[in-house]
C-alpha cells in the first residue's frame, strides 16, 4: 500500500478475521476506523494495542466505533464520526457477518432476515456511505468478506451459503458500476479459519478438514487479513470485481 497515510473502516474488527484485518493496517501506518458492535472490550483494548507505542497525531490511529451495520441510521452515524476524526474513509473493508448451522427445514423466518440483515444489507449500508466521498474523490477502495460455501453452498447452512453469494453478486455488479469513477470492488472467500467462530468444531472435524485441504493445514486469520491488504493497496489497481479465494485448494 501506498507510504501516504489512508483511513481504513473495518467491520466486525473486534476479533478473529476483522481484529487481524485492523492490526494489519495498523501496522502499516494507517488509520483505522475500528468498528463493533456487541464486543466493546475486545474493541476497546484492541484499538488501545493498536495505538501503543505510536507518535502521537491529530485524532490518534484508531477509532473504536460501535454500530450494528444492519441499522442504516447507526452505519450512518458511524461515517460521520470516521470523517470528523479522520476524514474520508480511503478503503472500507465489509468483513461484519453472523453465522449458523442448521437444517433448512428448521431454520424460522427470523433467523433466515437477521443473517441477511447483518450479512448482506451490512455491506449495502457501508458501501453506500463509503461511496459518497469515494465517487467524489475519484478513487477508493472496496473489499468485501464473503465464503467458499458463498461460491459452492455448504449443507446445513443454506441461509450463510445464499447471504455469501449475495455479497459476491453485489461485488461484481458495483465494481463494474463504480470502475468508471476509479473504484476498485473485490471479495475475499476464505476457507476453514482458525477462529472462534469455528471454535465448535470437533477436533475430528477439524482433523478432516485438513485433511480435505490440498495444502494440509487450517487456515490463519493473518492469511485473510494479507489477501485483504492486497486488494487495497496499489498492486491491484488493475483488479476489480473479483473473488479470491483463501481456503488452501479446498474450493477450485
Amino acid at each position: 500500500m501506498e507510504s501516504e497515510r489512508k483511513t481504513v473502516l473495518v467491520t466486525g474488527a473486534s476479533r478473529g478475521i476483522g481484529s487481524e484485518i485492523a492490526a494489519r493496517f495498523a501496522r502499516e501506518g494507517c488509520r483505522v476506523v475500528l468498528n463493533y458492535h456487541l464486543h466493546e472490550r475486545e474493541a476497546k483494548e484492541l484499538a488501545e494495542k493498536l495505538e501503543a507505542g505510536r507518535p502521537a497525531i491529530p485524532g490518534g490511529w484508531v477509532l473504536p466505533v460501535r454500530a450494528d451495520v444492519s441499522d442504516f441510521s447507526q452505519v450512518r452515524e458511524m461515517f460521520a464520526l470516521a470523517r470528523e476524526r479522520f476524514g474520508p474513509v480511503d478503503v472500507l473493508v465489509n468483513n461484519a457477518g453472523v453465522a449458523q448451522q442448521k437444517l433448512f427445514t428448521d431454520l424460522t423466518p427470523q433467523e433466515w432476515e437477521r443473517m441477511f440483515a447483518v450479512d448482506v444489507n451490512g455491506v449495502f449500508h457501508c458501501c453506500q456511505l463509503a461511496l459518497k466521498d469515494m465517487i467524489r474523490r475519484h478513487r477508493g477502495k472496496i473489499v468485501n468478506v464473503s465464503s467458499m460455501w458463498g461460491q459452492v453452498g455448504a449443507s446445513c447452512e443454506v441461509h450463510y451459503s445464499a447471504a455469501k453469494a449475495a455479497v459476491i453478486g453485489l461485488t461484481r455488479a458495483l465494481a463494474k458500476e463504480v470502475g468508471p469513477s476509479g473504484i476498485q470492488v473485490n471479495c475475499v472467500a476464505p476457507g476453514v479459519i482458525g477462529t472462534e467462530m469455528n471454535g465448535a468444531l470437533s477436533e475430528d472435524t477439524l482433523r478432516e478438514l485438513r485433511e480435505e485441504t490440498p495444502l494440509g493445514r487450517i487456515g490463519a486469520a493473518r492469511d485473510i487479513a494479507d489477501a485483504v491488504f492486497f486488494l487495497s493497496g496499489k498492486e491491484s489497481d488493475f483488479i476489480t470485481g473479483q473473488v479470491l479465494g483463501v481456503n488452501g485448494g479446498f474450493v477450485i
